[in-house]
């Protein structure tokens, strides 16, 4: 949910070649809307495939992935489960938001602003059922272990 724990721990930064020979555990869905937020063509369009289905969390997956196989360090995945009613009134503010962004993106484009139209796609940015499995699935191939929490 974000929570705030600098109280706590005492941040340290270190670089990924720090992290060679350890596992680490990444958020999952952080990490697939990063790509669906970034991997996209000049207009907003996510990047696709030949049958019109959305592989920008694919292709962000499949390569960061490999480049922290490459340093040595062996992630796994954390998918989150049901939010917890706490997070009822954020969810339903990240909707709105995407809603309106999406709409923003849609004029945007017809009226030929590339570059509002790329800012608000990224901001309407939607991870559907089947991306996180297709990620999974992905992961499982690559033998990179994941985690339903």
């Amino acid at each position: 949910m974000g929570v705030d724990i600098s109280d706590l721990v005492e941040r340290k930064h270190v670089s990924l070649q720090d992290l060679s020979g350890r596992s680490i555990a990444v958020d999952a869905f952080n990490t697939l809307y990063q790509f669906l937020t970034t991997i996209r063509q000049p207009d907003g369009t996510p990047l696709m495939d030949r049958d019109g289905r959305v592989t920008s969390h694919l292709s962000g997956l499949f390569y960061r992935t490999a480049t922290l196989l490459e340093l040595g360090i062996r992630p796994v995945f954390v998918f989150d489960g049901t939010p917890p009613e706490l997070k009822r009134k954020t969810i339903e503010q990240r909707r709105a938001v995407r809603a309106t962004a999406e709409k923003e993106w849609k004029a945007a484009v017809e009226a030929g602003d590339l570059e509002k139209a790329h800012k608000a796609a990224s901001r309407s940015s939607r991870l559907e059922g089947s991306m996180v499995d297709e990620s999974k699935d992905l992961l499982d191939a690559m033998g990179v272990p994941w985690v339903a929490a």
